[in-house]
């Protein structure tokens, strides 16, 4: 491409409402512009981009065996009300009516559409097995769409299905799809991690996250440098702790505690450490209210709750039904006398003497006991903290943030079962067909990368995503032995296939080469003075070194680098 007679621009500055590094790059480098909250539109440099990811994982998924479709993004409502999905998915679904009234929504993901095709061929044992897949544009209705690319409302996603007779059969298909993923990744060079997750609304007996490792991720990545344990917060288990107190127990007390609604304010209150407190959260779940104790100095793990309950949708309970329940003001909920199921963390069995709200507003109790209360659950619900145990090798757990770039199902009968895909086995006898899942992120790929590639001067793209491979930067665009020479090294590139950019713009020397930088090729050829010599300076993205090589050197010095 050559700039003087292409669309491209820059912006010297961050635009305001950006919060991530990627997002300002991004849109700074004039790859992406933002239409409206958590939608964007990809410029031709951020489309190449795009396409360049995709084309990597078209290639692996091609060699794995997948058969590549395109599904509709415009779906029937009641293909999801079918599956029972469209309950779990709720208002983060887009949903409108055509001219004759019947419902529609935007698809968010199309494991549906994927049964309703695989159907089509599936009759027998023998039609098994086989994975296809998509590459498309996915839709969801995100409450707070935030950090660029990695949290919006429309994105470009790879979904693939594998279709088997058996769980074993899944344990191969999903191993290859597994390999896949970690052959496109590394050849992208992505740092990242991979972690048991939940299987959320999805479904399945087993998910497993690839996670890019960048500071600004949403996911808590749980990890062991001990024996290599993995988890997403989320459903890190935490190891239980069994180390009953020595102290007796003491019969409950009621104690005034004016205006100390919160653990600090009580603890300071009392003159008791914060671990001697145990807060009693109201939760609305699945519409039936649920008291969640854990320690004073622990956070509840709502995945855990949903898990154990079964449950899809949970949310703390709001000021009035919490005051409605409790009889008090917030800041004083305790388990004592409550009228609704209390959910007990499980290391407070091993608790004695401790303090929990009276549900008496400016009062608690202390010296409460586990029998001084009824339980309906008892379990672990709490989050893992950095430093807690490995549930694995008893060493102390480190934690760092990551991406969801890619995840992997094991979604069993799940959407067999509720879509009736079945088939007739060896002895004519029907049977439910085993399904796996696995996604890919593409437009996450983009941010996290240019989120660990990211440096001062913009985004140093690894080569083979790179908008482009070579950029040449012309100094004069004036000089007759300058452009001959740089029009010459352009187009003996574009015969190899190396994509490359001529900047041929009537601009400063130091324009075009921010501008190269920030768009972050790979390598920069300048052609200057030493022109009328045939004579070329070679520099790589993120070094500081600078070579001079004539016109025939040149060439085979990229094709050296880049090769």
């Amino acid at each position: 491409m050559k700039l003087n007679e292409s669309f491209f621009y820059t912006l010297r500055e961050d635009v305001k409402d950006e919060e991530s590094i990627s997002g300002k790059l991004l849109v700074r480098s004039g790859m992406i512009k933002k239409s409206s909250n958590g939608i964007y539109m990809y410029m031709p440099l951020g489309f190449k981009v795009l396409k360049n990811i995709e084309n990597i994982v078209r290639e692996e998924m091609n060699k794995a065996g997948a058969q590549e479709l395109l599904m509709p993004c415009l779906i029937p409502e009641e293909v999801y009300v079918a599956s029972g999905r469209r309950d779990n998915f709720g208002s983060n679904m887009f949903s409108l009516k055509d001219r004759y009234n019947r419902s529609y929504v935007l698809g968010p993901t199309h494991e549906e559409l994927f049964v309703k095709a695989a159907s089509e061929q599936i009759k027998s044992y023998k039609d098994m097995p086989f994975n296809i897949y998509q590459i498309g544009t996915k839709y969801r209705d995100e409450t707070r769409p935030r950090y660029g690319l990695i949290r919006v409302r429309e994105f470009a996603m790879k979904d693939a299905y594998s279709f088997d007779i058996d769980e074993e059969g899944l344990d191969k298909s999903y191993k290859i799809m597994f390999d896949a993923y970690k052959r496109i990744f590394d050849r992208i060079g992505l740092t990242y991690k991979i972690v048991k997750a939940d299987t959320g609304a999805m479904g399945g007996s087993l998910s497993e996250e690839f996670q890019a490792v960048t500071e600004i991720g949403e996911d808590v990545l749980v990890l062991c440098n001990n024996c290599n344990y993995a988890s997403n917060l989320e459903v890190s288990e935490c190891v239980l702790n069994n180390k009953e107190t020595k102290e007796m127990p003491l019969p409950k007390e009621l104690v005034y505690t004016p205006h100390a609604g919160t653990i600090k304010e009580v603890s300071d209150y009392l003159g008791e450490s914060e671990d001697k407190f145990v807060k009693t959260l109201i939760y609305k779940i699945d519409n039936e209210f649920y008291a969640v104790m854990v320690r004073g100095d622990r956070d509840v793990n709502e995945s855990k709750l949903l898990e154990l309950l079964n449950a899809h949708e949970i949310a703390l309970a709001d000021l009035e039904d919490v005051e409605r329940i409790t009889k008090a003001k917030v800041g004083f909920a305790g388990p004592i006398d409550l009228d609704i199921p209390v959910i007990m963390d499980q290391d407070i069995k091993v608790m004695h003497n401790f303090i929990v709200g009276a549900n008496t507003t400016d009062y608690h109790f202390k010296n409460v006991n586990p029998n001084d209360f009824d339980v309906a659950y008892v379990a672990d619900v709490k989050n893992v903290k950095e430093g807690d145990l490995c549930p694995k090798c008893g060493k102390p757990l480190t934690f760092k943030k990551g991406i969801e770039v890619g995840n992997t199902f094991k979604l069993g009968t799940k959407y067999s079962k509720s879509l009736n895909l079945q088939y007739l086995d060896k002895n004519n006898k029907l049977q439910y067909v085993v399904m796996g899942c696995y996604g890919i992120g593409i437009g996450r790929i983009m941010a996290s990368v240019a989120e660990q590639y990211a440096d001062e001067f913009g985004i140093a793209w690894p080569s083979v995503i790179a908008p482009f491979k070579v950029a040449i930067v012309l100094i004069n665009p004036k000089d007759i032995d300058q452009k001959n020479l740089a029009n010459e090294i352009y187009n003996d590139l574009m015969e190899l296939n190396i994509d490359t950019v001529l900047d041929d713009r009537d601009e400063r020397p130091g324009v075009k080469f921010n501008d190269m930088d920030l768009i972050g090729a790979p390598v920069r050829i300048t052609v200057g003075k030493k022109a009328s010599d045939n004579i070329v300076e070679f520099k790589l993205r993120g070094t500081s070194v600078v070579k001079e090589y004539s016109k025939d050197e040149i060439i085979e010095k990229v094709t050296e680098v880049l090769m």
